[in-house]
């Protein structure tokens, strides 16, 4: 199984894969982390060079989808298609979908281009399942402030309407995939976000 979590900066993904984590280990469950981009040797290079490197200070739209979708392509056929075919569980912080919101609907790129691009990075695979982590922007970029003390990567200092943008084709493409995604208020607590995952996620391991 597939697990994707996806939702603007701050929505808190990386918490809640941890303890989805976890609860499936705790239940016998053989399943792996990861990260888009990054997850192999060559995504966390180019993550770096997305993120931090100032070589990637002025990047146009066109070369940071090609970036994102080159480290897909590495962890589809590296990683996670590999631990699918094990029979495993995968959880990703990130897949397709970021790539079809950031770029193809904040950066204004063609969306048949964006969807054509993604498909031949990811060689058709989809994620079973992708839990999104609904957030305004203005409550996520300030847990984000509050957690890096002001020290944003290159995605985090875009304005506030790239940011609404991204909520919009968020929510969007859950509209458009109702049979894949579940959309989750992110301001609930911890706790509440935690037991609606894995009532979700239980039925789906037998």
């Amino acid at each position: 199984m597939f697990i994707s979590f996806e939702g603007g900066e701050g929505c808190g993904k990386s918490t809640q894969i941890e303890l989805l984590a976890a609860r499936l280990k705790r239940e016998g469950v053989t399943a792996h982390q990861t990260r888009e981009p990054g997850g192999t040797r060559l995504g966390e290079a180019i993550r770096n060079l997305l993120q931090h490197d100032s070589a990637g200070e002025g990047m146009c739209p066109e070369a940071e989808l090609l970036l994102f979708t080159a480290a897909r392509a590495q962890i589809s056929r590296e990683f996670i298609g590999p631990a699918l075919e094990r029979g495993e569980v995968v959880l990703c912080d990130r897949f397709m979908d970021s790539t079809t919101v950031y770029q193809g609907v904040a950066r204004a790129i063609d969306p048949e281009q964006v969807a054509a691009i993604n498909t031949f990075a990811t060689g058709g695979l989809k994620p079973h399942l992708t839990i999104l982590l609904d957030l305004t922007p203005e409550v996520g970029m300030q847990r984000v402030l509050e957690r890096s003390s002001g020290e944003l990567d290159r995605m985090e200092q875009e304005d506030q309407s790239f940011f609404n943008q991204v909520r919009r084709g968020y929510l969007q493409v859950a509209e458009a995939n109702p049979d894949r995604f579940l959309v989750l208020d992110a301001s609930q607590a911890i706790e509440t976000l935690q037991t609606k995952i894995w009532n979700a996620v239980k039925p789906r391991l037998t």
